[in-house]
């Protein structure tokens, strides 16, 4: 099989929206001082039915993060439900709902993990049975405005050798994380699931496709797997296509579980797809190693689905095969050796994307290596293939159901080295972010983009990589290393998603360089979180420090005076992008380093900090190589085929 599946086997050896903590009867104990403001709006949602009513929320405690709900009620007990509506829109324009179950006339709740200095709009609602609503008048209160001097950086480690034993699991947070995707759900909380991979195997005991929660992006709960056991259909079907081929069944498949994707579909349904590959050879039917080779391809890998009505529950109902790895060689199915990279299959069923377009279809994205990144419509009432699938293999034209090609790195080459295909749709445009390389040092991550869902795609140079491939500019992560710190290598196969506040949000694995210590310390998968900004020509930039929730107060142009460390994340295969130090003078000019003599000047009202030409856009981050991990400044821009990190250090 890839690359992917023998370099894993080695591994055996707030920015974000309003979430809810609901408390029925129960007061918030928060002693933080209240000093955000509130108000009543004028639109009146009061209503009665049946001498039930619900009163005007109140807002108290509010912090620059956070604030106390309060509704009260008259025969509460007449109705089943009670729901608070949130948004940052005074017209409630993409208002989250949230049920709580009450046991008296008071409905109290906690939102977490708001914006600093930001405007909320909330009102309450009472449903009966009978689905009769009561609204109550909608109210506003602004948070703080938050204080960097009060700022407290991350706890948890990197190095967790300490704990990454399964029996240390609910301590892990973001170790032993690989290939996640995050989706937002109606009860406030990110979800995160992904390939099954730990150092040493920790995971094994626990099922596959494991989950885990967060409300600030930065603590994560550990879940445990979404899937207890591989479900029997898999090698049902790959043995009825053995079947049809004149092959012998496989009794003893070489199972291997990755990369997942999970997506709100509406309210009170969500949609996980999910890759297992069977890693035997087609011939013989024997896992796959080298002593074993019977000049044939690997058997195929499958995407398959599975469905839940609350992510909570970790309960989660598979709905069975999607689709699998399609040939465009027939039959023809013969390796000459373990180097030959010429692949059997067009499309590699690995690597699911799932997008919802802004008019409704459903489209699957997949593949990894091969001949590339593979687009297919589904049905949005099954999420299965939109049209019926024939036997996966014959000419191009047979197999055209499969899918369409949307990404090729090369149009002479079946062995690409790019995978991990996640799409999302933003002001217009589809981007496409790929991983590329491979995964134990070198992996890198770029993005294309479409106003067209199957393409064409074009990169930031204005290449077409559907119908011409090529490499993919600009490079959003790379091998890097900021002083004071051993820097990350291996930082790809990301998740993107929005907070909807169009807060734009990026994870991914990384992992410790190879010669970082004597322990396989390459092995270790950190998950990194880190934030999203676009540039003015709809660019997305990852910024280089993961994500904090560092108050994001005005940066004032005095700030940006001092020290900085900048690193050129410009390709270099396999190795780290390490930084060198550049100074800014009140004066406006750099006066050392990268750009010595040129002219610097800051657009404040952007964030965006121009030196010479190029534009670098500034944010206030977490300094995760300094002790206690302080707030400072960075930047990240794109020059000429290049990407710019930077952070300020003194």
């Amino acid at each position: 099989m890839l690359n992917r599946y023998f370099s894993l086997s080695l591994l055996a050896t707030s920015l974000i929206s309003a979430s809810l903590t609901l408390a029925g009867c129960s007061d918030d104990d928060d002693d933080t001082p209240t000093n955000g403001t509130t108000e009543q709006t004028t639109k009146s949602r009061v209503g009665s039915v049946s001498g039930v009513s619900i009163g005007t929320p109140t807002a108290s405690d509010i912090t620059p993060y956070q604030a106390k709900i309060t509704a009260t009620t008259s025969e509460w007990n007449k109705y089943h439900s009670a729901y608070i509506y949130y948004s940052t829109s005074v017209n409630m324009t993409g208002a989250k709902s949230i049920s709580c179950d009450y046991l008296s006339n008071e409905i109290t709740a906690t939102l977490t993990s708001l914006q600093s200095a930001t405007a909320y709009y909330v009102y309450a609602l009472l449903r009966s049975s009978q689905e009769e609503d009561i609204y109550s008048d909608t109210i506003s209160f602004t948070t703080a405005e938050a204080s960097l001097s009060e700022y407290v950086g991350p706890t948890y480690v990197d190095d967790y050798r300490n704990i990454l034993s399964w029996d240390k699991r609910s301590s892990w947070n973001l170790a032993n994380v690989h290939d996640p995707s995050v989706m937002l759900a109606d009860d406030g909380y990110y979800y995160m699931y992904q390939t099954d991979a730990s150092f040493g195997n920790a995971h094994t005991a626990g099922g596959h496709f494991h989950a885990r929660r967060s409300k600030n992006l930065i603590d994560w709960e550990y879940m445990g797997g979404t899937m207890q056991s591989t479900p029997a259909w898999v090698l049902q079907k790959c043995n009825e296509y053995r079947a049809k081929l004149g092959l012998s069944d496989i009794t003893n498949p070489a199972y291997g579980w990755w990369a997942p994707t999970a997506r709100k579909v509406k309210t009170g349904l969500y949609r996980m797809y999910y890759s297992i590959v069977i890693d035997n050879y087609i011939g013989s039917g024997e896992p796959a190693s080298t002593g074993t080779f019977d000049k044939t391809w690997g058997e195929r890998a499958f995407i398959g689905l599975m469905e839940t009505s609350d992510p909570a529950s970790n309960e989660w109902e598979d709905k069975g095969f999607v689709i699998c790895s399609s040939s465009d060689k027939g039959t023809n199915y013969s390796r000459t050796s373990t180097s030959d990279w010429s692949g059997y299959f067009k499309f590699n069923a690995i690597d699911p994307s799932y997008v919802i377009t802004p008019e409704g279809e459903h489209w699957l994205i997949y593949g990894s290596w091969h001949s590339g990144i593979a687009a297919v419509q589904l049905d949005p009432e099954t999420g299965k293939t939109k049209e019926t699938l024939p036997d996966p293999w014959g000419s191009a034209t047979d197999i055209a159901t499969y899918g369409k090609l949307i990404y090729t790195r090369s149009k002479s080459s079946r062995w690409q080295a790019s995978e991990g295909p996640e799409v999302v749709y933003h002001d217009g445009y589809y981007y496409l972010f790929l991983a590329y390389d491979g995964l134990d040092v070198p992996y890198n991550t770029r993005v294309v983009r479409s106003t067209s869902i199957s393409g064409p795609y074009e990169d930031i140079n204005g290449t077409d990589v559907t119908n011409t491939g090529g490499d993919a500019y600009p490079i959003m992560t790379h091998p890097y290393k900021f002083s004071g710190d051993q820097g990350w290598v291996g930082i790809s196969h990301c998740a993107v998603w929005t907070d909807n506040n169009d807060n734009w949000f990026f994870a991914s694995q990384g992992r410790f360089p190879s010669d970082y210590d004597s322990w396989s310390p390459n092995a270790v998968m950190m998950g990194h979180v880190r934030r999203i900004v676009w540039t003015e020509d709809g660019w997305p930039l990852v910024l280089p420090e993961r994500y904090g929730n560092v108050p994001q107060t005005t940066i004032s142009e005095s700030e940006l005076v001092g020290t900085w460390e900048h690193i050129d994340l410009s390709y270099l295969y396999g190795k780290q992008r390490t930084s060198s130090e550049m100074t800014l003078d009140a004066s406006h000019s750099v006066t050392s380093g990268t750009w010595k003599g040129s002219a610097w000047s800051f657009d404040s009202s952007k964030n965006i900090l121009t030196i010479g030409s190029v534009k670098l856009y500034i944010s206030r981050e977490c300094d995760w190589e300094t002790s206690g991990r302080p707030a400072t400044i960075v930047y990240a821009g794109i020059g000429s085929n290049k990407t710019y990190w930077g952070k300020k250090i003194d």
